[in-house]
């Protein structure tokens, strides 16, 4: 008995081992939610197609055909859907938006499409029937490039209110009434603030438009007075829309220390509803050792924070906006310039900002910090400034590796692409531009002059990496706000080049759906150091997806900003459903945790 009974031992040993092997492996497989027959479009470095993705614990465990994944990860606890063959994305990133400005604008009310003087001025009209006289009226932004005139208002347009002073926002250009102006004590004798100007009619009184000189504006208060709470509260929601637009992460591209305070209070109390990246931005004008001596004491720097929530880029405002007249361009405006800006110089080629000098100094001590490089630059002028600034720190040591970028860069050459390329700096661009505002400029510079306007072609041929996003700062609406935010209306801009009055601007740089796939994805998370974990359906990175309601690679060209999402997951649980895939009546809405 004692040698049958050693005998078993090693049977009975191996018994054992398979049975606990058995049972490791019913336990590993469990993931948490499992989406099957679909169409997954990966990006990964092949550009993939599989048929069902598993995941667990936030993120992504499997890939692959439905028989595998369903064999490997199906444990009994875990959620399955099936797709029904519709199509995954992986998590779609808008790489420049400003978050907290767009929440706040239609917080309170919404606001009237403002399109024409006519619009404006119907505007001013309700403004004034519910304002005490006296009051100030301030016309939400808008630019003279999207008015049905293509002209910039003067004080003649706004003076359909006589007892009110009135401003017409235009972000870096402003314009008052009759009323304001002598309130403010600016007439023909106001000498130009620095760097702004007064803009004088032919009789040489002021009509209005103040470039780059509201510091000129007095009795205002711009604060709408806000509570914090109100403001956490508008910040939320507004993320919770780009949630429901199918993005899983947003570059919030000009952030102060409010701000972030309020992104850090939001993760805080675990309400932060999308992963964002901050782009910190002082205040340029401020003496360079004011700004360097923020800098150095800082107690972020990129790639500060998580996956959640991190820093990215430092940032100065080179120069001013293409929509108004003051992006610094390489040449002159031009006789249309004048109608559509207001200009008076025939030579004016915009403004700049930031001396040479002091951009240098001010990006070379963020650099040795430990920043990533940008400024907005969107005139081509702007763009060589920042391209100096950028050989001359590459000279001291490789720029490369800190993945700075031209942000906007609308006007570029060929000139300017080969300098990128030599030192590897990336892009961030947006479609909104084009699509909104190419018809009117093409009328400032000539078809021939918008040649390298938005050349999203000649970037990627030359190998520079580009990251899109829709400078969304004005209203809710995806489709109908300021720079619409709806990322696959992004994306069809940047397949077809076709501006809102349906004319192809340079077919010559047109891009394929599956590079445009690539801005909001893989390429945007690379700017923002996050290639490794997201971007792309692979296993090991975040669960982060979007389902849409028909195939990206190849519904019909047109339909591709129709798009809709109809299931966001990020981290792994499903926190927006348009449709229920499997029950169309299944109601729109948030969660907070996994539909089981």
């Amino acid at each position: 008995m004692r040698r049958r009974s050693q005998s078993l031992e090693p049977k009975m040993l191996r018994n054992l081992a398979v049975l606990l092997g058995s049972a490791a492996l019913v336990s590993a497989a469990n993931a948490d939610l499992i989406l099957y027959n679909g169409k997954i479009v990966t990006v990964d470095s092949r550009f993939t197609i599989q048929q069902a993705v598993a995941i667990q614990s936030g993120s992504i465990v499997a890939v692959g055909t439905d028989s595998s994944v369903l064999k490997a990860e199906r444990g009994p606890k875990t959620e399955v859907i099936d797709l029904h063959g519709r199509t995954v994305l992986p998590g779609v990133v808008d790489a420049h938006v400003h978050a907290l400005e767009a929440g706040l604008s239609e917080f309170r009310a919404p606001l009237p499409p403002l399109d024409s003087f006519t619009a404006v001025q119907r505007y001013i009209r309700d403004q004034a029937a519910k304002t005490p006289k006296g009051a100030w009226i301030v016309v939400p932004r808008t630019f003279p490039t999207r008015l049905k005139e293509m002209r910039m208002p003067t004080r003649e347009t706004l003076d359909v209110e006589k007892d009110h002073p009135v401003l017409f926002d235009a972000s870096y250009v402003v314009v008052l009434n009759s009323y304001a102006l002598k309130q403010c004590r600016i007439d023909r004798n106001t000498p130009n603030p620095a760097g702004g100007e007064v803009v004088k009619d032919a009789d040489g009184e002021p009509n209005g438009i103040l470039k780059n000189a509201q510091s000129l504006v007095k009795g205002l208060d711009r604060a709408a007075h806000f509570t914090e709470a109100e403001k956490l509260d508008a910040l939320e929601q507004q993320l919770k829309r780009y949630v429901a637009a199918g993005l899983t992460t947003v570059g919030d591209r000009a952030v102060n220390m409010e701000q972030i305070a309020l992104y850090q209070k939001l993760k805080a109390t675990s309400r932060l509803p999308i992963r964002a990246v901050l782009t910190w931005r002082p205040d340029g004008s401020q003496p360079t050792a004011t700004l360097q001596q923020q800098i150095e004491s800082a107690p972020y720097t990129s790639n500060t924070g998580d996956s959640w929530l991190k820093f990215g880029s430092f940032k100065l405002t080179l120069d001013g906006g293409m929509t108004i007249g003051t992006a610094y361009q390489r040449y002159p405006y031009g006789p249309f310039g004048k109608q559509l800006y207001g200009k008076t110089d025939p030579d004016d080629r915009g403004q700049l900002f930031i001396p040479p000098a002091k951009l240098l100094a001010v990006m070379r001590t963020a650099r040795n910090r430990g920043w990533q490089l940008t400024t907005h630059d969107q005139g081509g002028g702007a763009v060589d400034n920042f391209l100096d600034t950028l050989e001359a720190l590459d000279r001291e040591k490789p720029i490369a590796p800190t993945r700075s970028h031209v942000m906007h860069a609308s006007f570029q050459s060929p000139e300017a692409i080969a300098r990128m390329k030599k030192m590897g700096i990336l892009a961030d661009v947006q479609a909104p531009w084009l699509y909104l505002d190419a018809p009117a400029l093409e009328q400032v510079f000539g078809y021939e002059g918008m040649r390298y306007f938005y050349p999203l072609r000649s970037y990627i041929d030359a190998g520079i990496v580009v990251a899109a996003g829709s400078d969304h700062m004005i209203g809710h609406d995806k489709n109908r706000a300021v720079n619409p935010y709806n990322p696959f209306l992004s994306m069809w801009t940047e397949v077809t080049r076709l501006t809102d009055r349906g004319k192809v601007m340079h077919p010559e740089e047109k891009i394929s759906r599956a590079e445009a796939l690539k801005t909001h994805t893989i390429w945007a998370a690379y700017l923002q150091f996050a290639e490794k974990e997201r971007g792309s359906i692979e296993a090991g990175k975040l669960a982060d997806l979007v389902v849409i309601d028909r195939d990206f690679l190849t519904c019909p060209e047109e339909q591709i900003k129709d798009i809709q999402p109809i299931m966001t997951i990020l981290n792994g649980r499903i926190v927006y459903r348009g449709v229920r895939i499997a029950a169309s009546k299944q109601a729109v809405g948030f969660s907070d945790r996994p539909r089981r």
